[in-house]
């Protein structure tokens, strides 16, 4: 779950501010001060896009478990397609 400080710094970058609990306090003279409906707007789009990049996450952790490089170098001098059944099966696991 995304916090209001992360959705504040999204909607006015370099803002001052503090954050306790929920309480914002404004310290910033130059920008306005968002309203709690574009906050609470702001966490909702925020983890939408954070969530819908799950996907992407897991394929990663995965990714990062082959060693890719000697994977191709093997499949080339074996004539082999080791490493690209292993993306292949990393994809069917975790779709877009």
């Amino acid at each position: 779950m995304l916090d209001i400080m992360t959705a504040i710094q999204s909607l006015r970058p370099n803002a001052k501010l503090t954050v306790r609990g929920d309480v914002v306090e404004w310290l910033d003279e130059t920008q306005t001060q968002p309203t709690n409906d574009e906050i609470t707007t702001e966490v909702t789009r925020l983890q939408e896009v954070y969530d819908a990049q799950a996907y992407a996450r897991s394929r990663k952790a995965k990714y990062d478990l082959l060693n890719q490089d000697e994977m191709r170098y093997d499949d080339l001098i074996n004539s082999t397609t080791t490493w690209q059944d292993a993306i292949a099966a990393i994809k069917t696991e975790y779709p877009k």
